[in-house]
């Protein structure tokens, strides 16, 4: 397990320190992603209206949001991935079929000239035979 880090960061304006067991850079990156939607909703009209319970709450909630729309998109990836390795899968086990379909056509056609060529020689017995005759 990691260290546990502590590092002072900047939301809103106001410092704060974070304490995680992640690294400065992961705490950083939260950091900035609060402040990039709390500017988002500062864009908003009547935003800055409203009170500050209010404000955190629509901050919560569009955090809430993104949260579950990733996570969604993670849903969908997932079940992606696993369709396409069926996919593979139903794809491999059709190639070694088709392996053992052609090794056995191979097969038979190798019995096939060997049949083929007793039967010339049978023919040029009888051939032969009808010849002498």
């Amino acid at each position: 397990m990691s260290s546990k880090t502590d590092i002072q960061v900047v939301i809103g304006g106001k410092v704060y320190t974070l304490s995680g067991y992640e690294g400065e850079e992961y705490l950083q990156k939260i950091a900035l992603y609060i402040n990039n939607k709390m500017a988002e909703l500062n864009d908003t009209p009547n935003y800055r209206r409203l009170n500050s319970d209010m404000q955190k709450i629509l901050l919560e909630l569009n955090m809430a949001d993104d949260y579950y729309k990733a996570k969604s998109q993670i849903e969908l990836l997932e079940q992606d991935m696993e369709d396409k390795d069926k996919v593979e899968y139903d794809l491999k086990h059709e190639l070694i079929s088709s392996q053992i379909r052609l090794e056995e056509a191979g097969k038979e056609i190798e019995n096939l000239k060997a049949e083929i060529n007793e039967l010339q020689k049978q023919i040029v017995k009888l051939e032969t035979k009808a010849y002498h005759k």
